[in-house]
C-alpha cells in the first residue's frame, strides 16, 4: 500500500505535507489542520466548483479555494458566515489584526456563502465537482452524520469527489463505513484503517488522531476496494 498516494484513505502521519500558514499563521490549537489544508488543496484546480461544507468562521480555508478554484461556494450552521463583517470580527477576535486585515485583502473573492444545515443543504443537485468537509463529523451525532453524507451524495456530481477529515475515536471507523455505503460513496483508491507508527496525534480532548477519506459516487466506482480493517498500531 502506497502511503504517498493522496487518494488513499487513511490516518495522517507527521512525515504528511503540512503548512502552518494559509492566508495567515494557524493557530497551534488548529493541530490538524496544517495537513488537512495541504492534502485537500492538491485535488483542486482552476476549473472547479467546490462546496466547503461547515467552513467556520474564521477558518481561511474557504478563502483560500476561492482564490484557486472556478466557483467556491461556504456554508456553515453559524449564521454569521454570511456577514463579512463578521467573518473579520471573529478572524480580529480569534487571530489578531494582521490576519484580519490579509482576509480585508483578497476580498472580494469568488465565494458564495451561505446559512446552512448539513443535513439540507440549499443546493441543487449535482452541483459541485468537489465538496470539502474538515473536521466537522466528530461534532455530528451518527443520525446527522449519515443525513449529512446522504446531502454531499445528493449535491455532488456523478464524476465529482468528497474529501473528508474527522477526529478519531471521536469517529467510529466502523460506523463511517456503513454510512459511506449506505449514502452511495465508495473510497477512491483504497483504504487503511491501520493506526500507523508516527500518526498524527494530540493529547487535547482526551487524545486524537485525524482520518483522511476520499469517496467517490458509488454507481463510477467499480470494484470494490479492499479494505484493512486492524486498528492496533502497525509497528512494522
Amino acid at each position: 500500500m502506497n502511503m504517498s498516494d493522496p487518494y488513499l484513505s487513511r490516518f495522517f502521519v507527521y512525515s504528511d505535507p503540512n503548512s502552518s500558514n494559509m492566508i495567515y499563521r494557524l493557530p497551534q490549537s488548529w493541530w490538524s489542520r496544517p495537513y488537512e489544508y495541504e492534502w485537500c488543496l492538491q485535488f483542486m484546480s482552476g476549473q472547479d466548483t467546490v462546496l466547503d461544507a461547515a467552513c467556520g468562521i474564521p477558518h481561511p480555508f474557504k478563502f483560500e479555494l476561492a482564490r484557486r478554484c472556478a466557483q467556491v461556494y461556504a456554508c456553515d450552521l453559524d449564521i454569521r458566515i454570511v456577514s463579512v463583517d463578521a467573518i473579520l470580527a471573529e478572524v480580529r477576535r480569534d487571530i489578531g489584526e494582521e490576519a484580519a486585515e490579509r482576509i480585508q485583502e483578497i476580498l472580494p473573492v469568488r465565494l458564495h456563502s451561505a446559512h446552512a444545515n448539513l443535513t439540507a443543504l440549499p443546493y441543487e443537485d449535482a452541483s459541485f465537482d468537489k465538496i470539502v468537509c474538515i473536521s466537522v463529523l466528530e461534532h455530528l451525532t451518527p443520525d446527522e452524520s449519515l443525513a449529512a453524507l446522504r446531502e454531499f451524495h445528493r449535491t455532488l456530481r456523478d464524476d465529482g469527489m468528497l474529501l473528508l477529515t474527522f477526529d478519531y475515536p471521536t469517529v467510529d471507523l466502523s460506523a463511517m463505513e456503513q454510512w459511506i455505503e449506505q449514502a452511495g460513496f465508495s473510497y477512491w483508491n483504497g483504504v487503511d484503517l491501520k493506526l500507523p507508527r508516527g500518526a498524527l496525534h494530540t493529547d487535547m480532548w482526551g487524545g486524537l488522531h485525524c482520518f483522511r477519506t476520499v469517496l467517490k459516487n458509488i454507481r463510477v466506482s467499480g470494484m470494490r476496494n479492499e479494505v484493512y480493517t486492524d486498528l492496533s498500531y502497525c509497528l512494522s
